[in-house]
């Protein structure tokens, strides 16, 4: 039965040696290493992870390597009356032999409240050391007592280099998997099937033991695998998308591009094609992100919380359903009202750079330290003993008073924006007698002797 069963199972790996990838979790001297090495797995745990991260080869190999008994049960076939039976068994070996009985559970989260209910006790007391297996999140799909007496080990969708590697192995394994058999497998079909794979160390195995079993031999008894077969084993056909290469930094050039020029339909295209082809969704919702501040900006401040939201969301959640989060973060972002005033920065920074850094003046000095000895902070006024929260004073220092780096633009919530500052802007200039200025507010008459009216000119603002 084992030399007939799928590759995948037959090359499911034995010892943490032979485990590839989950190196946060189960690399030299982490504690689940440790824990599985030494047979020291005194409380339980559940590992959380998408399928083909290894969780069921883990708790496999926790069963290889420790001396307590070890029980497997599937929450999708079994109920309480499999569950009691072990753990009659488990007591009676507990008792007789002082054998501790470790039970893995997989897919623990399809077990109801009262099925969680009945393991909790036996968990409790230590007549069960849990290992529970789930693709869900546990903190939300398992009862919070089982949660709170367990810990928590998060895999992660395995890196295209784990792939690459498990392939490899099954390709020269002559125990278990081809090694006996001559391959010639086209890069570019192994490149889609680590793409395609996504992750998911199963689905790449089945793929290539459909390529392998249903490609007949050439007349020199090589088994070719081109990227046709590859495309018809893993049914995804392949699309032009090197990670590396022009394709991917082109791709996601158009994405960003058509999102800043307010195109949905072809941001959502150049969205389809990118993971089509196996690009990280988080590369994605960075580049988003980094789009929210610096197109978008105040233009739509909501634009970066709605990024922010997408990144979070599909860290929560995961392909398939985290691509939602990320379409909805598109769409916004494309539909939203556009402002790349954030640059503003950018000629503060230059001006430092080209003039140097000049002092604080006094008035804007910290008080706390320095208030009684030097004067520092004197003569500051606070913005909020006015009804409107606003008092005309220096902030720059005198040297460039009266340049202006931020420009608002005329677009969605910036517009008031841009009311609120050319106000404010005037009436500092008016109170600090600024003549020479860079890019004045331009304001009606009536409103500019309002200001003045308001804000009168005085000697001790600065």
């Amino acid at each position: 039965m084992r030399l007939e069963a799928p590759l995948a199972a037959r090359m499911r790996p034995r010892t943490l040696d032979e485990f590839v990838g989950q190196e946060d979790i189960i690399g030299q001297g982490r504690l689940l290493r440790r824990s599985i090495e030494a047979d020291r797995l005194f409380s339980s745990i559940i590992l959380w992870g998408p399928p083909g991260s290894g969780k069921t080869t883990l708790a496999q190999i926790i069963a290889n390597q420790t001396e307590s008994h070890f029980d497997t049960l599937s929450a999708v076939l079994a109920g309480k009356p499999e569950l009691r039976e072990i753990i009659k068994k488990a007591l009676e070996r507990r008792k007789l032999y002082g054998k501790r009985t470790t039970l893995f559970v997989d897919e623990v989260h399809r077990w109801n409240k009262a099925q969680q209910d009945a393991l909790l006790p036996h968990v409790e007391n230590g007549t069960l050391i849990l290992i529970g297996a789930t693709t869900e999140n546990p903190y939300f799909e398992v009862i919070g007592a089982l949660v709170s007496r367990s810990r928590i080990f998060q895999l992660r969708p395995l890196e295209d280099a784990d792939v690459r590697l498990i392939l490899e192995n099954a390709i020269q394994d002559t125990e278990r998997g081809y090694g006996k058999l001559v391959i010639n497998f086209d890069e570019r079909a192994l490149e889609h099937l680590i793409r395609v794979a996504g992750g998911d160390a199963r689905n790449a195995l089945n793929a290539l033991e459909l390529a392998v079993e249903s490609t007949a031999p050439d007349d020199d008894g090589i088994i070719v695998i081109s990227i046709d077969v590859a495309q018809e084993s893993i049914q995804r056909r392949a699309v032009l998308y090197d990670k590396d290469g022009d394709a991917h930094y082109d791709t996601i050039s158009a994405f960003i591009k058509s999102v800043r020029g307010s195109d949905p339909d072809a941001a959502l295209y150049w969205l389809a094609k990118m993971l089509y082809a196996g690009e990280d969704p988080r590369f994605i919702i960075r580049r988003l992100i980094i789009l929210a501040g610096e197109d978008i900006g105040l233009g739509d401040p909501m634009g970066l919380v709605v990024a922010n939201a997408a990144a979070q969301a599909y860290d929560y959640i995961g392909l398939p359903e985290g691509i939602y989060p990320i379409v909805e973060a598109t769409l916004y972002l494309a539909t939203a009202p556009k402002s790349n005033s954030a640059g503003a920065y950018f000629k503060a920074f230059q001006l430092i750079e080209d003039e140097g850094i000049t002092a604080v003046p006094k008035h804007l000095q910290d008080a706390n330290r320095d208030g009684k000895a030097l004067g520092h902070g004197k003569d500051y006024q606070y913005p909020h003993e006015d009804p409107d929260h606003f008092l005309p004073q220096q902030y720059l220092p005198e040297r460039i008073l009266g340049t202006y780096f931020y420009q608002p633009s005329e677009q969605g919530h910036e517009r008031e924006i841009k009311k609120r500052l050319a106000r404010w802007r005037e009436a500092q200039r008016l109170a600090l007698g600024i003549e020479n200025t860079e890019n004045v507010p331009d304001l009606s008459q009536d409103t500019i002797q309002e200001i003045k009216h308001k804000h009168k000119p005085s000697s001790s603002i600065k």
